[in-house]
């Protein structure tokens, strides 16, 4: 079953309460993709804008439409709403895979003997280092770990430093995702020396 945390149950419920009166239902969107990094989508629309291959599921306060190929892999799935510095939205956490990733093979290889031997030791100054846990096809998904997780400038490192770094010694690769949860953790945050 689809769980939904307090404050995302109140964001819903607030949304709800927005729109005018007019029966709304949400419905959520889980796209193909990364078994790692899945993408989806939230809406509130009205219930008569179900569609065929959807299910409507009843929580407490509203009804959630998921299509029937989605509704397995969202089950025991958390919804909740993160608020962070200069952002916030809805988060999905624990959705099952569509298919085991791997790390395995020689594209695998390459990509981890770049990060082990130009990535790691640059970053590792900062009390950082970046770990490959999967490639699938061309794509290489990649978590960040010690100071880089939850570093307000992680984001940056990844763009600018490690992918150029990555595309130059492996130019095969054609997506690099950064699954790492950088809100995990009590101080996520590589602390400052005094």
């Amino acid at each position: 079953m689809l769980t939904f945390t307090d404050r995302a149950r109140e964001v819903v419920r607030s949304y709800l309460a927005q729109s005018a009166g007019e029966p709304r239902a949400l419905r959520i969107t889980l796209h193909d993709g990364s078994p790692l990094a899945p993408r989806y989508d939230l809406a509130l629309v009205a219930p008569a804008d179900r569609q065929d291959d959807e299910i409507a599921v009843a929580t407490q306060d509203f009804t959630v439409l998921v299509s029937e190929g989605s509704l397995a892999r969202l089950d025991g799935a958390t919804v909740d709403f993160v608020e962070r510095d200069h952002e916030s939205g809805f988060q999905i956490r624990d959705v099952r895979p569509g298919a085991p990733p791997t790390a395995e093979g020689p594209f695998a290889d390459r990509v981890r003997q770049v990060l082990n031997e130009r990535v790691n030791p640059g970053i590792a100054a900062h009390g950082g280092a970046i770990e490959l846990v999967a490639v699938e096809g061309t794509e290489v998904y990649i978590e960040m770990g010690g100071g880089c997780q939850g570093c307000a400038l992680s984001r940056m490192t990844l763009r600018q430093g490690v992918e150029r770094m990555l595309r130059d010694a492996v130019p095969e690769i054609t997506e690099l995702h950064d699954v790492t949860d950088h809100a995990v953790g009590a101080n996520p945050y590589f602390p400052r020396k005094a």
